[in-house]
């Protein structure tokens, strides 16, 4: 009888932190390393997962098939680990022998502790362990004070910009994710000076339980040794490191809404200049899709995190899809049809 267990490492991070494109990185240097991958996110459409099957190292359709990619895109993955998640283990540990590591790219909205302590089920302890919790974190937006504890610093933050506006839940969200890592990856430094590096890394420190380490990337760049095989055994000691959330025996994502809208799009740096004023009047956390150009072969994926916006493109429309641009938007209190107008009318502007 196999009697290995499988090692799992759960990627958490805010929205926009870089989990997909550490992903990304992960797959594409697996080094011989089979590798399985549950990735979820919050939304209607499957984005994230539409990136992953396009990013031509065997995690396609087929691929999908054989058990390499499992998407899970009915919501927040600790909502629903009673659900569809455990069934998806059970494939996996029916196939241990035919994989090496387990990755869970958890969605922005996640709580990753509920996760962990799935792992504490006798089915899953039985197969599977989990060997680190890494955060993602978004340097740039720490740096901006976007995750400020000091009621008089986030005070100040939303003078200064009313997209900021949103520091609760987001905030204790942001520690949560912090205070069950067992490495932290302060995301997209490039460019950034020592000294503004070195505050991010204050910050961070601060809501971090000791010990954890620090590592630095740009576009979630970093060695597999780094990543995989920290054997932490998460699992045993995931009680005992305390959040926000401990006391409540559920949550949820009511504060958070999820809206997409279809839009008829002829101009590329006039979409993201709807899309960035759009988020200085909206409560907009996150913004993600796809975009089609006229008489562009190629998808155009944009992504906004705040008032950053980019885009770039992916791959060619396949011809069995429809040719379309649907972009989700996530925030609070968010009324589609009102900006499904109103995006409308400013791209025909």
């Amino acid at each position: 009888m196999q009697t290995r267990k499988i090692p799992a490492t759960i990627v958490t991070g805010f929205l926009g932190s870089g989990k997909t494109t550490l992903l990304r990185h992960l797959l594409t240097n697996a080094q011989g390393r089979r590798i399985a991958v549950i990735v979820n996110e919050f939304g209607e459409l499957g984005i994230d997962g539409e990136l992953l099957r396009g990013c031509g190292i065997g995690c396609d359709e087929e691929g999908e098939e054989n058990g390499q990619l499992f998407e899970l895109a009915n919501g927040c993955l600790c909502c629903t680990v009673q659900e569809e998640f455990a069934p998806v283990m059970e494939q996996l540990a029916a196939r241990r022998d035919q994989i090496d590591h387990l990755v869970i790219e958890t969605s922005g909205l996640a709580l990753p502790k509920p996760l962990v302590q799935a792992f504490q089920w006798p089915a899953l302890r039985n197969a599977f362990t989990v060997d680190s919790v890494i955060t993602v974190v978004d340097a740039p937006a720490v740096a901006a004070g976007r995750f400020a504890d000091d009621p008089d610093a986030v005070d100040v933050q939303r003078r200064a910009d009313d997209n900021l506006d949103h520091e609760s839940p987001l905030a204790e969200l942001f520690e949560d994710q912090l205070a069950t890592a067992d490495l932290v990856v302060v995301n997209k430094t490039d460019g950034m000076d020592a000294a503004t590096l070195a505050a991010v890394e204050a910050t961070v420190r601060a809501e971090t339980p000791a010990g954890v380490k620090l590592v630095h990337a740009q576009h979630g760049r970093l060695a597999l040794d780094v990543l995989l095989g920290l054997e932490r055994a998460v699992e045993d000691v995931i009680d005992e490191r305390k959040t926000h959330h401990d006391e409540e025996e559920d949550h949820d994502h009511d504060a958070f809404d999820s809206v997409s809208v279809t839009l008829e799009v002829s101009d590329r740096n006039k979409l993201l200049a709807v899309l960035t004023s759009l988020v200085e009047h909206h409560e907009i956390y996150r913004a993600k899709g796809f975009v089609a150009l006229p008489g562009a072969a190629m998808r155009l994926v944009v992504q906004g995190v705040g008032q950053r916006f980019d885009s770039y493109f992916d791959r060619a429309w396949r011809g069995d899809e429809v040719r379309a641009t649907r972009i989700v938007l996530i925030g609070d209190h968010l009324d589609g049809p009102a900006l499904q107008q109103e995006i409308s009318a400013a791209l025909l502007a």
